[in-house]
């Protein structure tokens, strides 16, 4: 409780949000290094598995592949990057170890999308004589958007959540404010760095749940669905109420 009582203090002492250690400019950069990390992710792992999904070849083993790359502990990555050539890169190192981390949910969930997208609305696109890139553009990407976007959440907040390694190859972001508190011993301060670190994440999940819901193609269809189903619903209710009253009479 003392901890939680100290970590308050912290977090409301305005001298602890300004200058060039302070919370405002460590949210910043952790912001930045988990947007970069997150557009290369995306930039590395989509195509390959949007492709590998439309032509139905080589995707169970670039699946099998990301997966393993799970098992490997981003910091023991990390490590070997800080201590390989890369080490005197600045934030290379960090960027890697998270594009690697990133990359296994987002092509997964992607070439899963596209796979067990409707074969019945695909095959009826192919025979209206779609080509390749617009059977794939206009057809298996809507249909595969729900587990893209649940991919790309998933690797948003593990980003956020674990670019705190950062600091421990000198990096910025949020978990500076974490290792300054452990070299300070002062738990309060961890704790209120693990409180920022956990509030970043969970405002990127809102956000990316947000953005899903903007940006679903299939929105305007889903909408008219439960319209429609909520009209015929209140028509049965309608024609049970006249009937009840029919029979009572």
């Amino acid at each position: 409780m003392d901890a939680l009582t100290g970590a308050w203090q912290w977090l409301t002492t305005a001298a602890n949000w300004a200058g060039g250690k302070g919370v405002w400019h460590r949210l910043a950069e952790h912001v930045q290094i988990s947007a970069v990390c997150l557009a290369l992710s995306c930039l590395v792992a989509l195509p390959v598995a949007l492709w590998l999904g439309h032509i139905g070849k080589g995707g169970a083993l670039a699946v099998n592949l990301s997966n393993v790359g799970r098992a490997v502990p981003t910091f023991a990555v990390l490590v070997l990057l800080t201590l390989g050539p890369l080490g005197s890169q600045g934030e290379w190192p960090t960027v890697l170890a998270l594009v690697l981390f990133a990359i296994p949910p987002l092509l997964t969930n992607a070439y899963l999308g596209i796979r067990e997208a409707d074969r019945d609305a695909v095959e009826a696109a192919r025979g209206m004589g779609m080509s390749g890139p617009q059977l794939l553009l206009h057809v298996e990407l809507p249909l595969a958007y729900p587990l893209l976007m649940t991919g790309l959440r998933s690797a948003a907040v593990q980003i956020v959540a674990t670019a705190t390694l950062a600091a421990m190859a000198g990096g910025g972001g949020l978990g500076r404010i974490i290792t300054a508190g452990f070299g300070n011993y002062d738990t309060a301060q961890v704790v209120a760095g693990a409180v920022l670190v956990a509030a970043l994440a969970l405002a990127v999940e809102g956000v990316m749940v947000a953005v899903d819901r903007l940006c679903d193609p299939m929105r305007g269809r889903r909408r008219a669905a439960r319209s429609g189903r909520g009209s015929r619903a209140r028509r049965g209710e309608r024609d049970d109420h006249a009937m009840a009253v029919g029979g009572a009479a």
